[in-house]
């Protein structure tokens, strides 16, 4: 999930942030600008060793200082990707963190110093206002949920792909049809700049 675009009633579904400390991270994005690092996130009140644990991993930041904020690789980790990195990515540990972490690292874009992939956003849609119905659009999982998955696409506001829109075939679980930080392509289903929900869907470009 994006740290400099989703609102706090995303935010809160993120492991270890509470309603409470949702609203300061936004409240602190908006009195300082978008954060730059995950490091960040522990200047935020009420943001303390537990809840950075467990929440760093879950949030993105594309274009921050270090590249490897917009990946699924934890802060902890960091020091062990850039062992990898200098030694040409071959290391001889197979822990389960280490092969985590190069599965990553394998993904188009690998080199943390170069720009990760991210969804080709449409230049002509950037505030949910641009929005319309039946629009087909290019996004990024940012996280997924019992219901559904949210998905970026490009107006600092996540969309909602209902469970009953993500595919063709019935699931039981989202994550049977996609995984946090897939690229998919969606449409517009509707979108409400005042109460700033938007729905989309995966299933109606199934097939075309």
């Amino acid at each position: 999930m994006s740290i400099n675009t989703a609102s706090w009633a995303l935010l809160r579904y993120v492991a270890g942030i509470t309603e409470r400390t949702a609203q300061k991270i936004v409240e602190f994005r908006n009195e300082n600008g978008k954060f730059r690092s995950r490091m960040q996130l522990t200047a935020v009140p009420g943001v303390g060793p537990k809840t950075f644990e467990q929440a760093a991993g879950f949030l993105r930041i594309r274009g921050g200082d270090n590249p490897l904020d917009a990946t699924g690789i934890h802060p902890e980790s960091y020091a062990l990707v850039e062992a990898i990195m200098k030694s040409g990515g071959d290391v001889k540990a197979e822990t389960y963190t280490v092969r985590d972490i190069l599965e990553e690292l394998k993904k188009p874009g690998r080199d943390p110093r170069d720009t990760f992939v991210a969804a080709k956003f449409d230049d002509a849609v950037r505030e949910i206002g641009d929005l319309t119905p039946g629009m087909a659009l290019e996004g990024v999982v940012t996280n997924v949920t019992k219901f559904g998955a949210f998905v970026d696409v490009g107006v600092h506001q996540d969309g909602l792909v209902h469970i009953s829109e993500l595919s063709t075939r019935y699931i039981k679980d989202p994550n049977e049809a996609v995984k946090v930080g897939q690229i998919v392509k969606v449409q517009v289903l509707s979108a409400d700049a005042k109460t700033k929900r938007i729905a989309l869907s995966v299933k109606a470009l199934m097939g075309k």
